[in-house]
């Protein structure tokens, strides 16, 4: 598969991209996985953008000097070397991931394409409620920008807080404080692992194009 490595950095964390061309890829390329074989019957699609998020791995694990591939988990999530902590996301032709050599960091990123407006409106009470419509409503961006925004920034936090929760989160269980540019601040609602419910954490954002990403590095209290 035909990939271009570069990089970024956003909230101090250097977050390694991947682009690449889905059509050049081929199922031999997922031979340079360990773990192919728990591919072997996902579609096409899903293959490509799982080896180029794990490419973005590989280089973010080398500058650390760790030459390894995440594994992969029983729900699909990365399963991160010994030492190491990250997280990964990928769209129909770009992958990245952000990796950390603090164990008790708290990563999380991803990546989404801005909704239009008339997809935000038919999926917004999916993803929050009547009071984190009303924030973002009153916030100096679009509409369906800040809904983009806010389940980009959920998805990270869920990203971060998997490996301590150890299950799926709803959209429910975190909302919207604050937005604004360059950041988004979501509070929990419910207890989850070692954080109590009104939990803060603040994201960091960027706008490419038509996409957004945003990223979680959250370090615990002592």
């Amino acid at each position: 598969m035909r990939t271009l490595h570069t990089t970024f950095s956003l909230a101090r964390q250097t977050v390694h991209q991947i682009a690449f061309e889905p059509d050049t890829f081929t199922d031999a390329d997922l031979l340079w996985l360990p773990h192919h074989q728990h591919l072997s019957h996902a579609a096409h699609k899903r293959k490509a953008e799982h080896l180029a998020g794990r490419i973005a791995a590989a280089h973010a694990l080398q500058q650390f000097g760790v030459s390894a591939i995440p594994g992969i988990g029983i729900n699909g999530e990365p399963l991160w070397q010994t030492g190491s902590v990250g997280s990964i996301t990928h769209t129909a032709a770009c992958a990245l991931a952000v990796v950390s050599n603090h164990t008790q960091q708290l990563l999380g990123i991803d990546c989404e394409q801005i909704l239009d407006a008339l997809e935000a409106q038919e999926i917004k009470d999916g993803i929050i409620d009547h009071e984190e419509e009303t924030l973002l409503s009153h916030t100096s961006l679009p509409f369906a920008l800040a809904l983009t925004l806010t389940f980009s920034a959920k998805e990270s936090l869920f990203k971060a807080l998997f490996p301590n929760v150890n299950a799926l989160m709803g959209f429910d269980s975190a909302r919207v404080m604050a937005l604004a540019a360059g950041s988004l601040t979501l509070a929990l609602t419910r207890p989850l692992a070692d954080f109590h419910e009104g939990t803060q954490f603040t994201l960091h954002w960027l706008r490419d194009g038509h996409r957004v990403i945003t990223l979680l590095s959250y370090f615990p209290a002592a």
